[in-house]
């Protein structure tokens, strides 16, 4: 980002803070991706809360912007193993924020497997989460009964923009590893596992491409809103992935599992729009096939009877290209600030929660007031 931008970005951000002033002192820790731009919502982040660890999504790190963040905040190792162990939580958060009421501000359902334990044995008190993916709501909303509030702003309009630009992002890196090897879209055939807010949006800018889309849900109800938008809709995963020669895995809760892996046709392309940890069981790929480099983030996995290439790893294929969405990711960005600022009262019952459709309209009319004339 340049100094204007900068600057532009920043008063936005002050003015998302003076709308959502914190009710009274808190603590928070932030698990973000660090994109070139995100330097600016972790000083947000600062100036609304005591802010005592940032913990990078480990494939999303610009090394620019972890130096820039570093400067001004402490920055720590983040790893789903580690999180889902609830006596290094409750350490970990003993070692930052020991007595004070802290507010986890949470990318992907990292501390939901410990939420419970973290709630009833740390020292000082947990006011809430605010989550900022469907992958992580879901983790959230599984619990019976949860032992704190829970801001989600997965589901939030404000975010319907920056899912379908993460979908066209998704395409276009999709599409630009294929080029890299001689290959391209238009006609060719593709799955689109999950036909969520993001699967959608892939499913309908890869038919715009000239590609023929077949789209699995293990969702009965969006397999007939793919449907009636003019996609393939396949019953079982196995119909999804026989035919396909790209495989686009977009739901955020192991769209394929190591046995699946079979059912692929030989040579297809294998791309996420998440990290692998979540979206793809990997780990035991290579007891069955052996991996060859195929070019610049593209892996082949062969078999005595077939192969595929996985593209970036297995995680989100769009972070190689800067994942950019343009200033709507500012949206949901300033609605964690209204999440956090809503949980600093520290009166909101346990259980899921949303921010108020009076609050979003009040992150709009700011948004429009920065970007608007910017984009005209």
């Amino acid at each position: 980002m340049n100094d204007l931008d900068t600057r532009r970005l920043s008063a936005y951000f002050d003015d998302v803070v003076t709308q959502f002033p914190a009710e009274r002192p808190t603590a928070s820790l932030l698990i973000t991706h660090l994109l070139p731009e995100r330097p600016v919502f972790v000083d947000a982040v600062a100036g609304l809360s005591d802010l005592r660890a940032v913990l990078p999504k480990p494939k999303s790190i610009c090394p620019t912007a972890l130096e820039a963040v570093e400067r001004t905040a402490i920055c720590d190792p983040l790893s789903r193993e580690t999180f889902s162990d609830p006596a290094a939580v409750v350490a970990y958060l003993e070692s930052r924020a020991a007595g004070l009421p802290v507010v986890l501000l949470d990318i992907g359902g990292y501390f939901a497997p410990s939420l419970s334990e973290i709630c009833d044995r740390f020292s000082g008190r947990v006011l809430g989460v605010v989550e900022d993916t469907e992958n992580g709501h879901r983790r959230y909303a599984g619990p019976d009964k949860l032992p704190c509030p829970v801001i989600s702003v997965a589901r939030s309009p404000l975010k319907d923009p920056e899912d379908f630009l993460v979908g066209q992002s998704v395409v276009f890196s999709t599409e630009a590893l294929l080029r890299a090897r001689g290959g391209i879209l238009v006609g060719r055939k593709a799955s689109v596992i999950g036909f969520g807010k993001l699967g959608s949006s892939i499913a309908r800018l890869l038919h715009a491409k000239g590609v023929q889309v077949t789209v699995h849900d293990i969702d009965p109800v969006r397999g007939t809103q793919a449907l009636s938008q003019g996609f393939s809709v396949a019953a079982r995963l196995e119909d999804a992935l026989e035919p396909a020669d790209i495989a686009v895995c977009a739901t955020g809760a192991k769209a394929l599992r190591h046995d699946d892996f079979a059912m692929l046709k030989d040579g297809a392309y294998v791309a996420t729009v998440t990290s692998a940890e979540d979206e793809l069981e990997i780990e035991r790929l290579p007891e069955t096939y052996a991996l060859t480099p195929a070019g610049d983030h593209i892996t082949r996995y062969s078999s005595s009877s077939r192969s595929f290439y996985l593209c970036n790893g297995g995680n989100a294929v769009n972070f190689l290209h800067g994942a950019s969405v343009g200033p709507f990711i500012f949206l949901v960005q300033a609605e964690i600030l209204a999440g956090l600022s809503r949980l600093s009262r520290g009166d909101l019952a346990p259980g899921l929660h949303e921010i108020s459709a009076q609050d979003r309209a009040a992150i709009a009319s700011t948004w429009l007031d920065h970007f608007n004339r910017r984009m005209s």
